[in-house]
């Protein structure tokens, strides 16, 4: 299968491949703990890209709808379990949880031939305006059917 640089969304599911760099590891060749975030975040950016990408019309509608929108992090908990180590392969999984308002949660996880190495959960507002705002409708239906087809409950 050929991986997309942006990843691929499955079964509801945003799943995309990482190679581990010199650059993201500390003296010892572990991954510096900080830079799981920036790897989440690609995760969650891209996720959204694709959903666009699939949805163009939905986007350019939210973005009369709300100019100057984007999603911001609001919480996040994070956990810890396994190290990745310099020239791994790792694998970022985002699954929508809960899609409402102003927010939606993602659970994500970073995983290396299977094993899960860290696992958060995310809560990403919805803001216009340097504001939060309620998520359009139509943006919302789309991300409760990306979520329906993840398995997850719909809020």
């Amino acid at each position: 299968m050929t991986q997309n640089l942006d990843g691929e969304i499955r079964d509801g599911r945003h799943v995309m491949a990482v190679r581990v760099y010199y650059e993201d590891t500390d003296f010892s060749g572990v991954v510096y703990y900080a830079n799981y975030l920036r790897f989440l975040e690609r995760g969650r950016t891209n996720y959204l890209r694709l959903l666009g990408a699939d949805q163009r019309a939905l986007f350019e509608e939210t973005a009369r709808e709300a100019p100057g929108f984007a999603f911001v992090v609001r919480s996040l908990a994070i956990e810890y379990l396994k190290s990745a180590r310099m020239d791994d392969v790792i694998v970022v999984t985002t699954v929508p949880v809960e899609v409402k308002g102003a927010s939606i949660v993602l659970d994500q996880t970073v995983a290396r031939d299977g094993v899960v190495l860290v696992t958060a959960s995310v809560r990403v507002a919805f803001v216009s305006g340097g504001r939060a705002r309620p998520i359009p409708k139509a943006l919302r239906t789309a991300m409760k059917a990306d979520q329906d087809a993840s398995g997850q409950t719909v809020a």
